[in-house]
């Protein structure tokens, strides 16, 4: 059984910052106004590894190098809908429209058979 490295999380500062950026590109996304930016709610934040450089994320015709990626999942909902964010890198977070799965990450520190 292989075990995923660990993948340290980011300082709370830059949390906040990771969070905000997401909230604010969701926000715009939803037309919502700079001041309702507190109406999307933070479900999760979540360190991750992703498969490859498509950061669980891929696109249609698009080829991904095929390395692991340290990274984050951040969940937010604006009522009953909940928006996937992902992060990668050195990449700030963007919306995966197709992201409904888990099965596409590794959370740190689980093994896989």
């Amino acid at each position: 059984m292989a075990v995923s490295p660990t993948v340290p999380m980011p300082s709370s500062r830059a949390l906040q910052k990771m969070v905000m950026h997401a909230k604010e590109d969701l926000a715009g996304r939803l037309s919502l106004e700079a001041d309702k930016v507190d109406q999307i709610d933070l479900i999760e934040i979540k360190a991750v590894v992703w498969p490859d450089s498509s950061l669980g994320c891929p696109q249609p015709g698009m080829a991904y190098t095929q390395v692991q990626q340290d990274g984050l999942r951040i969940r937010l909902r604006v009522g009953k809908r909940i928006y996937s964010y992902h992060s990668g890198g050195s990449r700030l977070p963007f919306l995966c429209e197709q992201a409904t799965k888990d099965d596409s990450l590794t959370s740190p520190g689980s093994g896989s058979q």
